[in-house]
């Protein structure tokens, strides 16, 4: 018996150095990131800059798979039940903080246990513009002029549960005011309906908001994040109003759950690289969106803590998908 056991452990022993060496070897061939948007848009655009500076740093092709669906579920559960190889991976977003409170539905109900943080990317934060007719100038004096118009101030979103309709339900909350909340198909047609008066404000995307507002169409009063963006200086933050007020929309980079600390880290320090890149930044820069370099203790605390952030909110508010 005695034999039999040595033999069988002798055996065994050269798969634990096998194991290790394919971790630290990792990758060795091209890598699936799988991103829950269309092709367009500045969500695909970062993505496939940091991976493109990713693959550089990496010495291998790393290749953006636009998987739509579901409010990003499609992509965020295939990348959590992939084999935990590092060949599978996510750029996961905001959604994950939220899907959990407004579409239970959707799977993974616990991103915390079925992905493994990697590293954020970028956060964005969003303009809080009026139609020029609205006799405001800051945000006091909208959250003024709404106490005074109880349900006569109609607020656009690019649809329920979007991270700019979020925004907005934070601001009432926060503000106690009465104001109407106008759901669209996507942001594009809710700014039009805004340039047009046919509502009189929104939370919109940096880059969606800046032409009207370099137009005169609409006059931005705040920037959504708690610190002002460097592409608007002088554009104070709605926090200046509404202490401790923060809205962003954030992206990071995940495994699924289980991936080993090796591939971890490595691919940790790739997109620390990535996201350090000058000529990226400036890119990114000129879209609003900045990026941000975080390790997977930065993301990990940043899904942890929008999860109770957005699930108190959308409990509270009683906020349902349409």
């Amino acid at each position: 018996m005695q034999r039999r056991a040595l033999l069988a452990a002798t055996l065994a022993m050269p798969a634990l150095p096998r194991l290790s060496r394919a971790q630290e070897a990792w990758p060795n061939r091209s890598v699936s990131v799988l991103l829950g948007y269309p092709p367009g848009g500045v969500t695909d655009f970062a993505a496939r800059g940091v991976v493109d500076r990713m693959s550089r740093e990496l010495g291998q092709t790393l290749v953006v798979d636009n998987r739509p669906g579901a409010a990003t579920a499609v992509a965020n559960n295939a990348a959590a039940q992939a084999r935990p190889d590092g060949y599978t991976l996510l750029m996961g977003t905001s959604t994950l903080a939220i899907n959990p409170a407004l579409q239970p539905n959707l799977q993974p109900r616990d991103p915390v246990a079925a992905l493994t943080p990697i590293g954020m990317v970028f956060r964005t934060a969003f303009i809080l513009h009026v139609h020029p007719s609205l006799p405001v100038r800051t945000t006091s004096e909208l959250i003024a002029y709404a106490k005074a118009n109880p349900g006569k101030v109609n607020f656009s979103s690019s649809g329920t549960g979007a991270v700019n309709h979020l925004c907005l339900e934070l601001f009432r909350a926060r503000a106690g005011i009465d104001v109407v909340h106008v759901p669209y198909r996507g942001g594009a047609a809710a700014l039009i309906d805004l340039r047009q008066n046919r509502v009189q404000a929104m939370f919109s995307a940096v880059q969606e908001a800046l032409p009207a507002v370099r137009e005169g169409a609409t006059r931005a009063l705040a920037i959504s994040s708690k610190d002002r963006l460097a592409l608007l200086p002088d554009l104070p933050p709605v926090a200046d109003a509404l202490p401790g007020f923060n809205g962003v929309f954030w992206q990071g980079l995940f495994g699924p759950a289980g991936l080993p600390a090796p591939i971890v880290a490595r691919a940790a320090q790739a997109l620390a690289v990535a996201t350090q890149d000058r000529d990226l930044i400036a890119r990114m820069g000129e879209q609003g969106v900045v990026l941000e370099t975080g390790g997977p203790e930065v993301l990990a605390r940043t899904l942890a803590e929008e999860l109770v952030m957005w699930g108190d909110l959308i409990r509270s508010q009683n906020i349902k998908p349409e």
